[in-house]
């Protein structure tokens, strides 16, 4: 389990909510409209420049070629944080199969928040039923932003397979009920919402519900019960309309 404390550049919450990317200098105008050279970012991939790799890494958060894949991989045990989390931004963009056993690898030994907090957003975008476990663990132990990004990318559990999206409930509904930041949680009521369209009416399509139902009646943040609500108004189920008809015909929301 990681501290809160191992990350001298999060001081706070709000800090550690923040995009991997945001302390990078911004792309000018005509960077935007030009998108970079693969061909020449495929290059410097290699450089032995570490501000070099990590602009080239960057670049293929935008450029989709899977040649650049194995380069990214590579870059994951860069000594750099800032080329390592480009790096899993760049897989992200361009997933695989081989790429999903470093990521994992990389996740768990990396002490950087904000490389771990890009690494889940890419192993959701791998969809890959080796993703689960470590999305799961990283949701239930990791710091905030990380348990943030891990919430949504469960959601992708729902292209991967049924047993997937079964595995994936469990510690969303822990967090949706246990968090304590409730933007954690209002992702993990937005995830159950998109994972229960995915699932026949059974126990646990009723304990997800149930969970939904509750944060939308119980939690204290508005967001959260905003959150919880709009899944339940995008499942259908009827016991949750019900509860939200009933409730607001009480002015309660």
């Amino acid at each position: 389990m990681y501290d809160e404390d191992d990350l001298s550049l999060l001081d706070n919450v709000e800090q550690e909510l923040e995009s991997p990317l945001d302390k990078m200098e911004p792309l000018t105008a005509e960077e935007e409209v030009a998108k970079p050279d693969p061909e020449v970012m495929l290059a410097l991939l290699e450089s032995p420049h570490s501000q070099q790799r990590m602009l080239a890494a960057r670049a293929f958060c935008d450029i989709e070629d899977a040649r650049a894949t194995p380069h990214l991989i590579g870059l994951l045990n860069d000594t750099c944080p800032l080329v390592r989390v480009s790096a899993a931004y760049g897989i992200g963009r361009n997933p695989s199969f081989e790429a999903v056993e470093p990521l994992i690898t990389q996740l768990n030994k990396d002490w950087n928040g904000y490389v771990r907090k890009g690494i889940v957003w890419a192993l959701g975008n791998c969809r890959d039923r080796r993703s689960l476990a470590p999305l799961a663990n990283a949701l239930r132990t990791d710091i905030s932003a990380v348990r943030l990004w891990s919430a949504s990318a469960l959601a992708q559990m729902a292209e991967v397979s049924y047993e997937a999206v079964v595995g994936a409930m469990p510690s969303l509904i822990q967090a949706l009920v246990q968090d304590p930041i409730a933007a954690v949680r209002s992702n993990c009521a937005w995830t159950i919402g998109q994972l229960c369209r995915e699932l026949p009416s059974n126990i646990i399509y009723a304990t997800a519900i149930d969970a939904l139902i509750q944060a939308f009646a119980e939690d204290q943040d508005l967001g959260v019960r905003e959150d919880a609500k709009a899944s339940l108004l995008g499942v259908g189920d009827p016991r949750g309309l019900q509860l939200i008809e009933t409730l607001e015909q009480e002015g309660w929301f």
